[in-house]
């Protein structure tokens, strides 16, 4: 059990996600986030140990893919955040969307299995597998869906994305 902030980017309403993660852990419950990183930033280091663990979904390791990933954010937001976790000793678990065609790259997703391993904070990995139940929101919002023709990663993509994690140390999943 405990408490988990998710969202959307809950780290877009910082102020509120702080005094949140203040008030449950004065009632000694466990806390989480899942987010991006991009905003880590707009939380002191006091504040992020208000929070046991953070699930952060990382795009992409290499300023460029993370751009295509993201439709161009970069993400030295996103390390910097990451390394700052690793200082402040905070527990972190990654989560990688595996979506063919676009970050199924064994490079890339080598790159950011050491980086995780590397910050000796990080205590698992998830892949995610790619899948079309969000479809209908990009819809919605009459929005461009560009993902309309990909389809879910094989089982076999999953379980070398997996394998990737776990050659750098990571226990994955």
């Amino acid at each position: 059990g405990g408490f988990t902030l998710s969202g959307g980017e809950p780290l877009m309403q910082a102020r509120f996600a702080s005094r949140l993660f203040d008030a449950v852990k004065q009632m000694g419950v466990h806390t989480a986030i899942e987010t991006n990183g991009y905003y880590g930033d707009h939380l002191s280091d006091n504040e992020l140990r208000n929070i046991d663990l953070v699930i952060l979904d990382m795009k992409a390791f290499t300023r460029t893919q993370h751009e295509l990933v993201t439709g161009g954010m970069h993400n030295e937001d996103v390390l910097e955040f990451c390394n700052r976790l690793a200082e402040l000793r905070r527990p972190m678990w990654l989560r990688y969307v595996l979506v063919p065609g676009l970050t199924d790259i064994p490079e890339e997703m080598e790159a950011v299995a050491e980086f995780g391993a590397s910050l000796g904070v990080v205590e698992r990995a998830e892949i995610l597998p790619f899948h079309q139940m969000g479809r209908y929101k990009w819809e919605r919002l009459n929005l461009e869906y560009r993902l309309d023709d990909t389809d879910p990663p094989s089982n076999e993509m999953v379980a070398k994305a997996v394998s990737i994690f776990r050659q750098a140390g990571i226990d994955a999943d």
